[in-house]
Formats: C-alpha cells, sequence, structure tokens
C-alpha cells in the first residue's frame, strides 16, 4: 500500500496482537490482564486476539502456555492462533524422532520438561529421541493435540496481514508457502518494497518492536527479556501493550 495512506483494521473493531511467547506463561496472563484493561476503554463493539506463534520452546511452561489457548478465549474477545515454527518442530517430532536433534537445539527440551518428559539415557541415538517422542505422545493432552493441529498460517485484518515469520517478497499472499510464512528471515526482513499490506509478524526476536514502512515485528524475546508484545489497532491507530515496562 503506499506510504501516504494510513493503514486500518475495519471500523468496529480492535485488533490486539501478541508476539512470541516461548513457554512464558506469566508473562501471557500479565499480557491478557494489560489486554483486558484496555480493552474496557476501547470505542470498538468487536474484539479480537491474534497470537503470532511460537507458544512452546525455551520457556518454563510450554504446556501451561498451550493449556491457556486451547481453552475458550477471553471473554467478549474473537481469537486466531497463528502456527509458528516451533509449533511445527513439535507436530513433526511427534510423528518422528528424526526431528529430535534439531527440535531440543532449538529449545524443545524446555517443552519436553514441561510436559514431565525426560530421557532415561544420554541424547544422541535415534532409540534415545525416540523414547522422549513415546513419551510425550503418551502424556500430551487430546485438547493440546488438537489445538497444534488447527493452527493457522496467516489471518488478515484490513490492511494488516498477520504471520509468525513473514511473506515472500514478490509472490501473491495465495501464493506463498507454509515454509516462509513460518521461516522466512533475510529475503523479507530486508525488503524495503511494497508488500500488499502491512504484515505483523513475530519470529525474529529484537531488543525493541521493529516498525518498518510494510512490516512490523513484536517478538522482544519475551522468554530471555520478560517484556511480551501486543500490538494494538483500532481503526487507522496504533498502540503496545508490554509486560515489564512498568
Amino acid at each position: 500500500m503506499s506510504e501516504d495512506t494510513v493503514a486500518r483494521v475495519p471500523q468496529g473493531r480492535c485488533v490486539y496482537a501478541i508476539g512470541d511467547i516461548h513457554g512464558r506463561l506469566d508473562l501471557l496472563e500479565e499480557l491478557h490482564g494489560l489486554i483486558q484493561e484496555d480493552a474496557a476503554e476501547a470505542k470498538a463493539p468487536e474484539r479480537v486476539l491474534v497470537y503470532l506463534g511460537d507458544y512452546v520452546d525455551r520457556g518454563p511452561d510450554s504446556a501451561g502456555v498451550i493449556e491457556q489457548l486451547a481453552r475458550e478465549p477471553l471473554p467478549g474477545f474473537e481469537r486466531v492462533c497463528l502456527k509458528g515454527n516451533h509449533e511445527d518442530f513439535m507436530l513433526q517430532f511427534l510423528e518422528a524422532a528424526e526431528v529430535g536433534p534439531h527440535w531440543l537445539y532449538n529449545g524443545g527440551d524446555a517443552t519436553l520438561a514441561s510436559y514431565g518428559v525426560v530421557s532415561a539415557g544420554p541424547y544422541g541415538s535415534l532409540d534415545a529421541y525416540d523414547e522422549l517422542r513415546q513419551q510425550l505422545v503418551a502424556v500430551l493432552p487430546e485438547t493440546h493435540r488438537r489445538f497444534l493441529a488447527a493452527l493457522t498460517l496467516s489471518h488478515q485484518e484490513g490492511d494488516y496481514l498477520f504471520v509468525h515469520a513473514g511473506i515472500r517478497p514478490g509472490v501473491p499472499l495465495q501464493r506463498q508457502s507454509s515454509y516462509d510464512m513460518m521461516w522466512i528471515r533475510e529475503e523479507f526482513l530486508e525488503f524495503d518494497g511494497d508488500l500488499g499490506p502491512i504484515v505483523v509478524h513475530g519470529h525474529t526476536p529484537a531488543r525493541a518492536v521493529e516498525e518498518r514502512r510494510h512490516r512490523i515485528g513484536i517478538d522482544t524475546a519475551a522468554f530471555a527479556t520478560g517484556c511480551l508484545t501486543c500490538l494494538v489497532l483500532e481503526g487507522g491507530e496504533r498502540g503496545l501493550l508490554q509486560t515489564g515496562t512498568a
């Protein structure tokens, strides 16, 4: 869209987009409280929460985060939960132990621990990873499995497109690959042209919110910094809610 055009969400809707949570249930609960306080003052009668993915790994309570998100949404809110690359890792591991080394290297060990899954021996052999996989399959609640399986890749509200990682420049939205929407970095982050909608994304952590011409990055590395970010969109206005900033 043109730089001179003010991006807007649909009239009568207030959108709250939450960045990468990574097992920090404590921060998610705190941010939910801030969102409910803000929504009480919002003029828009319709409120929607968009979670940008990466609910699991690295932080201490991935199981608790999924349990929270698998429940009914906050009262008075619609809810959209997107799939991040870390949920993709977890779903792949449930089917194939070969994914284990890469997933655990990227924080999957914290997710396993949150479900009480531990290894009886050193990692390294496929048998050891398959033991972990079988334990996780046995203890993972069916509600959690259904939640993970139902995650979507993108969501659009007016002039804003919400995805986990980004989109590939030059490719029509309807032809974007699931891999790019969950994993892309440099080709998207370094692009300075017109993407069509304003893309709101997580995936690539930064010390502060990154607001560029055609993208807004809201992954503020909550698992390490204690700062979980929510972008608030109403009409043509933007705002931020964050934990750990008082």
